[in-house]
């Protein structure tokens, strides 16, 4: 009896041995492994230089009609594929983005595909169905497993309940909260992009691309405490219009499925960058090169640029004859100092519309936009138009088609605060529509870009980031200085940030105070500059009063030339907290910008990026006194050849900006 217990032991372990079946694929260089595991579960595991970062990680669909994607599937084929090509990347931080990979596609018999690629600089897969019908996705499981506990940047939701569908509906901006997962709220979700610590400097950013027909992805710490799975919004099956002055959709009822999808469904790309150093994270172009490519032919009418904008500095004017306000004196006034500063945009943000009405075509009487349109057009300036969601998507096409006709030049549409399927839809929908007309769209109050730019070019930039808009009324106790020199390493990798920079009045830490009318920044007047380089913004606001700007010409006129697109992108050094150094050419020109968290340090910059010769470099550095007075800075013209390394310094909460010209 025993040696048939043995013989019935040893036959279900070669059994099962048998079903499970391991796959590989690398990245080009070698450095980066996955490893898939095909049986009674499905799984991968990412290797670096022959460590594992991630622990074998369970990956799996359940569909509406039981069908299970993953656990107990078969492979049929295997098919093995590399690609080396360039992607023309206009309206982006390069010119041309090198698109370098080995892949893998998986051939289930059961209905669908499994496709991983490796790249350099990290890992990416995705589900593909292969069957012919309608279905629904009921759950979606991607986990990313860590062998120990390991400290990460986690942007939980901004909302203090704990209940689910409260934090579905969220606008994705909040700090960083730095702890180790095992120490992380179970009942919070974070949204991505995110990053963890491996050991050894190394980090891993957890981020996904092309999401489309689908709902985003949160995370959440799972009851392993070494793991973070994700998480996703139901399907909306009743909402009404609500929320701020009635421009969003509160959802009353939700499907027991987050997706309907139709036959041959694409799911987005789950994505896992691997850095060796933070400054790595701060160049990164797996999500742009993940996406879907652009469905707009014409891309000629597309213009970035600088806007001129009113509602951070409350429409504030001094020195006029008239009340400023939301009318047309103001806007007029607006449209005079982007046309002598050669900015391409004024905004007209909220209150130029009814917005408790919802009603894109009630005007409110003291605005003329025809005029407007006119006046500003006459002068090289475009108008853009503020839109709540709800007033913009119930009348789509009538009011891009209206508002084209005038010469509106786009909008800014806001408060969508939701990233479930429907409202993943509509951000495609008005992003066809809008190009459709030649508008440009800047999704504001939106999730986290996933690669909508490159599919849409004309959808030029997206919020998704704790800007500058919340000194304006934040807890003076909110570290926005710590956060800046955050963001470029975790959020950025994304995509481009409406983070909306500019302040004139700044503020050393004690100093700082929010003041709802007359706002300041964090920082010194030199960080302020320094973001116009380091952060990536396609249509990159001008937050402050034109009266502040034409007081400080030499910072306008840096602010109002430095390009908003770029042919080429270095990233020169930082640490994820602590300080960042960004480089960036147009044209025959370089632009340095470099950030510090509140410590003051001196940062060396090596200029060997330079082709071979002597240039001229235009310096806006911290003054002396700028840790007492933030505003305070030195402008400085030298000479700097290829090669050199110069050193700086930068004040507590300090930056400083750079021109490079030829000589």
């Amino acid at each position: 009896m025993k040696n048939i217990t043995l013989i019935s032991l040893f036959l279900f372990s070669a059994t099962l041995g048998w079903s499970q079946k391991r796959y590989e694929v690398f990245s080009p260089d070698k450095q980066l492994k996955v490893s898939v595991k095909t049986g009674n579960v499905l799984s991968y595991a990412l290797l670096h230089k022959g460590d594992t970062l991630i622990y074998p990680s369970s990956i799996s669909m359940i569909l509406g009609d039981g069908e299970v994607w993953g656990p107990n599937s078969k492979v049929r084929s295997v098919r093995n594929n590399t690609v080396n090509k360039t992607i023309a990347s206009p309206f982006y931080k390069r010119a041309a983005v090198t698109d370098h990979f080995n892949e893998m596609t998986l051939v289930f018999k059961n209905g669908f595909n499994l496709i991983f690629r490796m790249y350099n600089e990290g890992m990416a897969y995705r589900f593909v169905s292969s069957g012919d019908k309608p279905f629904t996705v009921v759950s979606e499981e991607a986990r990313f497993h860590f062998q120990t506990d390991r400290n990460a940047y986690i942007p939980y939701v901004r909302t203090k309940s704990e209940d689910r569908e409260k934090q579905f509906f969220n606008s994705f901006e909040n700090i960083y909260t730095y702890e180790a997962i095992s120490r992380m709220n179970p009942h919070k979700l974070l949204f991505s992009p995110m990053v963890v610590e491996t050991g050894d400097n190394r980090k891993l950013c957890i981020a996904e691309a092309d999401l489309e027909q689908y709902p985003g992805m949160f995370l959440v710490k799972t009851k392993d405490r070494n793991a973070l799975e994700g998480v996703y919004a139901p399907y909306p099956k009743e909402k009404k219009q609500g929320g701020y002055n009635s421009l969003q959709e509160v959802i009353q009822v939700r499907e027991p499925y987050i997706a309907s999808c139709q036959a041959n469904a694409v799911f987005p790309w789950r994505i896992v960058v691997v850095s060796e150093n933070d400054k790595e994270l701060a160049d990164n172009d797996m999500v742009y090169k993940l996406a879907a490519p652009s469905r707009v032919k014409d891309i000629s009418w597309i213009r970035p640029g600088k806007v001129a904008w009113e509602w951070w500095n409350a429409w504030n004017l001094k020195g006029v004859d008239f009340k400023t306000g939301v009318n047309n004196e103001t806007y007029m006034a607006y449209i005079d100092f982007a046309s002598r500063h050669g900015v391409e945009y004024v905004i007209l943000d909220e209150g130029w519309s009814k917005s408790r009405q919802a009603d894109l075509f009630q005007v409110v009487p003291d605005i003329d936009l025809e005029e407007l349109v006119k006046y500003a057009g006459e002068r090289n300036v475009g108008i853009i138009l503020w839109a709540g969601y709800y007033a913009f998507a119930r009348d789509m096409e009538k009011v891009c088609k209206h508002y084209s006709a005038m010469g509106i030049k786009g909008f800014k549409i806001d408060f969508m605060d939701r990233d479930d399927q429907k409202m993943v839809d509509f951000h495609y929908k008005a992003a066809e529509m809008t190009a459709k007309y030649h508008l440009l769209v800047d999704f504001h109050g939106s999730y986290k870009p996933t690669g909508l730019n490159r599919t849409y070019p004309n959808v030029i930039n997206f919020e998704g980031v704790h800007g500058l808009e919340q000194q304006k009324f934040a807890d003076s106790s909110i570290d926005q200085v710590t956060y800046d020199v955050t963001i470029p390493f975790i959020r950025q990798l994304a995509g481009p940030m409406d983070y909306t920079q500019g302040a004139m009045r700044n503020a050393t830490k004690e100093n700082f105070a929010p003041v709802y009318s007359e706002p300041m920044s964090q920082g010194t007047r030199c960080r302020q500059l320094a973001q116009y380089v380091v952060f990536e913004s396609p249509l990159n606001m001008l937050c402050d009063s034109p009266s502040n700007y034409m007081k400080e010409e030499e910072c306008t006129k840096y602010i109002a030339t430095v390009p908003t697109v770029w042919d080429t992108t270095i990233s020169l050094a930082g640490e994820i907290g602590k300080y960042v150094a960004i480089a960036r050419k147009s044209g025959e020109d370089w632009y340095i910008g470099a950030m510090t968290n509140w410590d003051s340090r001196t940062i060396e910059i090596d200029f060997s990026f330079l082709e071979e010769g002597v240039y001229e470099v235009d310096i806006f550095e911290d003054g002396m006194n700028a840790h007492r007075v933030a505003k305070d800075y030195k402008r400085k013209i030298v000479d700097i050849r290829s090669g050199e390394k110069r050193t700086f310094r930068l004040a507590p909460g300090g930056g400083c900006a750079m021109h490079i010209r030829g000589k």
